[in-house]
């Protein structure tokens, strides 16, 4: 294989959104098990009262991540995170007005490899999510598990992000006064093995838990679908049916968590790595659907909001899709 390497003259800027990805790519795949070492480790050093005294501090706040995180905005507005939006560049675009009076549960689609268009635009204030939609502030639901890693759990928390389950989403659409965005990549993990250049497949036919909860609280649904997403990285063939298909769908049935086999560029070379290729990201945010307070829907009822919602971004895709270079004749696949 040939090697095509970076060129040596690259200006300050292009390295310094290199340099703010590679950290959020290390962050998304590396930083939780070191953390995790680092507090094994220190047990048995002289610093050994740090990780008894973190263990005390993570006992007393179990809670916090199921009960709206600790978010902080001054690492929101971090310039780290201009760089990242730059690097691709990630764009969040406005379809409709959200009333800052209400709740919100925005369905994020598809997932991609990384979520990249989730974070950037969700957990940082770099695409301008705060102006667009003044009074809503946003969290981004995240596997649980990485909410049990010490330190780690900290560190997410103060991005926005909110574990993926009933109650921590519950905590925050229940909170008289508004202005609450719960976004949720509604494909979760599964949909990450189907991530790919030019694939549109979209993990919703049976994914009805967020439509429920949306009317169980009367928090309206908004649909949001991001352009560019899938063209990140490239993932080894492994279509349904297939060997390695079955072991990914096994690990991820037990872990959790979801293990595409995903290749991109490299730091000083374009031919290989793990680093993202440098594709727009659009980030469309459609009309919100209005839900009202059912606590206890029927079937009929859920299927028919869930119905609804498949249309609804089915038509913002179709609307958009010619703006970011979407071929006339390709569809959403729902499965």
């Amino acid at each position: 294989m040939k090697i095509q390497f970076a060129p040596t003259d690259l200006p300050l800027t292009r390295r310094l959104q290199m340099a703010s990805v590679l950290q959020w790519v290390f962050s998304f795949l590396g930083l939780a098990p070191c953390c995790i070492m680092m507090f094994l480790v220190l047990m048995f050093t002289r610093f050994w009262l740090i990780s008894v005294l973190y263990a005390c501090w993570f006992f007393v706040d179990w809670e916090t991540p199921s009960k709206g995180g600790r978010k902080f905005h001054f690492l929101c507005h971090l310039r780290v995170w201009d760089y990242m939006r730059d690097y691709f560049p990630v764009k969040l675009v406005k379809t409709a007005d959200l009333d800052p009076g209400k709740n919100y549960i925005l369905g994020f689609h598809p997932h991609g490899v990384l979520v990249a268009g989730a974070f950037i635009n969700f957990c940082t204030y770099a695409t301008g999510f705060r102006k667009l939609f003044p009074g809503l502030d946003s969290f981004l639901l995240m596997l649980p598990l990485w909410f049990r890693a010490p330190f780690f759990r900290d560190y997410i928390m103060m991005a926005g992000l909110i574990p993926s389950d009933k109650e921590s989403a519950s905590y925050l659409l229940r909170r008289q006064g508004g202005g609450n965005a719960v976004v949720i990549a509604v494909g979760g993990a599964p949909e990450a093995l189907d991530a790919r250049p030019g694939a549109f497949t979209i993990l919703l036919a049976n994914k009805k838990g967020f439509v429920k909860l949306a009317m169980e609280h009367g928090a309206h649904l908004v649909p949001v679908f991001s352009f560019g997403e899938n063209e990140l990285f490239d993932q080894v063939e492994n279509p349904r049916g297939t060997c390695l298909r079955w072991i990914q769908d096994k690990l991820q049935s037990i872990m959790g968590i979801s293990l595409p086999l995903f290749h991109a560029r490299g730091i000083f070379q374009y031919s290989f790595g793990i680093m993202p290729y440098r594709k727009p990201i659009n980030t469309v945010v459609g009309r919100p659907i209005r839900v009202e307070k059912n606590e206890k829907p029927t079937v009929e009822e859920l299927d028919a909001l869930h119905q609804l919602y498949t249309e609804e971004l089915s038509q913002l895709f179709e609307e958009h899709k010619g703006k970011y270079g979407v071929p006339e004749d390709q569809h959403l696949s729902f499965v």
